[in-house]
């Protein structure tokens, strides 16, 4: 591809310049916005297995996977929303932004669904034992649950997962040598492509104890 110096390029500074670039929203997009769950957001959330938490503090921002069987996050109530937060890599990087900036948002996914569902609010961490074992799963409790206030909620447009064919593709890639785990860990470690496997390998091992 051609090199593009950025720094020569025109950029939108101000909200009137964006505005001529879009269409003001039509009244369902705006009125689909509620201050608490509606009764399909239940049901949505309740069959998720998988939704990104973004949160962040002055210094940047962070986007983190978090996912388990089907119903691993709890409603309590139409304003709140329980999510355990297990074992990873402890760099915890949502949860410390949360100890300095209460604001989180969250994405619902259902795999093979073009409808995700989308919460904004702020939150807290709990390690409160009956909040703990509320999410007890293999006789292991999460480090911690996550608790959401419901600021903002309503299911997201479909089209960006129509346009990018998302389930189609997910099936696709499965006849393709796609970058893996191991991949990054070679190119941090200089390992060559046996080191590629055996990293696989043993990260699947290590997976099977959670």
């Amino acid at each position: 591809m051609d090199y593009i110096d950025l720094t020569t390029l025109d950029t939108i500074k101000t909200l009137e310049e964006l505005k001529k670039i879009y269409d003001e929203p039509t009244e369902n997009t705006i009125t689909k916005q509620k201050e608490f769950l509606i009764q399909p957001a239940y049901e949505f959330i309740e069959q998720s297995s998988f939704l990104i938490m973004a949160t962040a503090n002055k210094d940047g921002i962070d986007c983190s996977p978090k996912g388990d069987a089907p119903g691993f996050v709890q409603i309590l109530d139409d304003k709140t929303i329980l999510i355990p937060d297990r074992p990873g890599n402890n760099r915890i990087d949502g949860m410390k932004n949360l100890i300095i900036n209460p604001k989180i948002g969250l994405i619902f996914f259902i795999p093979g669904s073009d409808t995700t569902f989308r919460v904004n609010g702020s939150a807290k961490i709990s390690v409160n034992p009956s909040l703990l074992e509320r999410f007890l799963v293999g006789g292991k409790t999460p480090r911690s649950v996550i608790i959401v206030t419901v600021e903002e909620a309503f299911h997201h447009c479909p089209k960006a997962f129509v346009r990018a064919k998302l389930w189609k593709a997910a099936a696709d890639n499965g006849e393709k040598e796609l970058p893996t785990i191991g991949s990054f860990a070679a190119f941090r470690d200089s390992g060559d492509q046996d080191y590629v496997e055996r990293y696989n390998a043993d990260y699947k091992k290590r997976m099977e104890l959670y």
